[in-house]
């Protein structure tokens, strides 16, 4: 059996995965009191313009961030469970792979397809600290 590559991790994923556009997201978020976005960037790339109200919890830490027995674990998102969240990085690779882990960890996440360049792409509002 050959090595898997990186896109042969996030074809798997998205193949368990659901994923929606950055119309729908944001037709959610006016409708949806209960939503939390997870930005899984880095802050460096975060800092440069992200939706707002997202939380940033990198991609490598994301595990312990969601584990509520985890001494770095993040309290919005532990707590998060039974909420509906979207996860979103820069293009949508990252945020596949940690919607598919956030999944497998008992949380209900969708993939914000295209990621932040086509949140942009479809001028929707962003914060850039």
């Amino acid at each position: 059996m050959a090595p898997k590559t990186l896109e042969d991790f996030i074809r798997d994923a998205r193949s368990r995965i659901q994923e929606i556009r950055p119309d729908e997201l944001d037709e959610m978020i006016e409708n949806h009191d209960d939503l939390l976005i997870v930005d899984v960037r880095e802050p460096d790339e975060y800092r440069l313009g992200h939706i707002p109200g997202s939380l940033l919890v990198p991609r490598g830490t994301l595990e312990a961030a969601a584990d509520p027995r985890n001494r770095h674990r993040v309290e919005p998102l532990c707590s998060a469970r039974g909420r509906t969240i979207v996860v979103c990085c820069d293009t949508g690779a990252r945020s596949a792979l940690a919607a598919d882990t956030l999944n497998q960890m008992g949380f209900a996440s969708y993939n914000l397809a295209g990621g932040i360049v086509l949140w942009e792409a479809d001028e929707l509002p962003l914060i850039r600290d």
